[in-house]
């Protein structure tokens, strides 16, 4: 089980580097990425919430990157498209996020883990759900298939799984900090803050300049 980034590349992006990823492709988040795709996720993260201000919003600033930003930095329920996903590694079945799935929600998994609440992360041609039955928690490629390859496992494989999730968008976020500290540095605590309001982590500390060596 891994979190995941649904990506898309705007044509022409030149705000600062990104790396080449297949479009509606998935990345996966972890604190393993290379800078290009550290700068991918946070230009599909701010792309994703590029939406025209409302009145209570700051209106938007002319500065090309501040303009870009400005939706992710302005909103209080940022959202990241992706989720989970699930490879089951004795069949080869791939559960994959669905159209109506971000990773905003990825904290959700708990409660299906807890009470047992259905989980929908589509619709209509292709419906992901995850439901649990007694301890046995059932994830279906998809619903709108009778045949739908499943994954199965127990509420007690689940638990560790969703530990590991988070530890790896807590990587993610630390590596972001740190980008955004070199590639951005005029908003790079902004954007922390809003990278950690999407995956619904603390902001980590900012990475400071090193300090100067002095003679002994």
């Amino acid at each position: 089980m891994r979190p995941v980034l649904e990506i898309y590349t705007p044509d022409g992006f030149d705000l600062w580097p990104v790396a080449e990823i297949e479009s509606f492709g998935f990345l996966p988040l972890s604190g393993e990425l290379s800078p290009a795709e550290v700068g991918a996720a946070v230009m599909r993260i701010a792309d994703y919430n590029d939406a025209a201000p409302d009145d209570d919003c700051p209106p938007r600033p002319a500065e090309a990157r501040d303009a870009f930003l400005h939706g992710l930095l302005t909103s209080d329920a940022p959202l990241a498209p992706g989720g989970l996903q699930v490879t089951d590694g004795s069949t080869g079945v791939i559960f994959l996020p669905g159209c109506c799935d971000g990773l905003e929600d990825w904290r959700d998994w708990h409660q299906l883990a807890d009470s047992g609440s259905l989980l929908g992360f589509g619709h209509d041609p292709v419906s992901p759900i995850a439901e649990r039955f007694g301890d046995t928690v059932r994830l279906t490629v998809n619903a709108e298939q009778s045949d739908s390859p499943v994954i199965e496992l127990s509420v007690t494989e689940l638990r560790p799984l969703l530990a590991g999730v988070e530890r790896d968008l807590a990587g993610f976020l630390a590596l972001a900090a740190g980008w955004a500290a070199k590639c951005l540095p005029d908003h790079c605590t902004p954007l922390t803050a809003a990278l950690a309001r999407v995956l619904d982590l603390p902001a980590p500390s900012i990475p400071g300049p090193p300090r100067p060596v002095g003679r002994l």
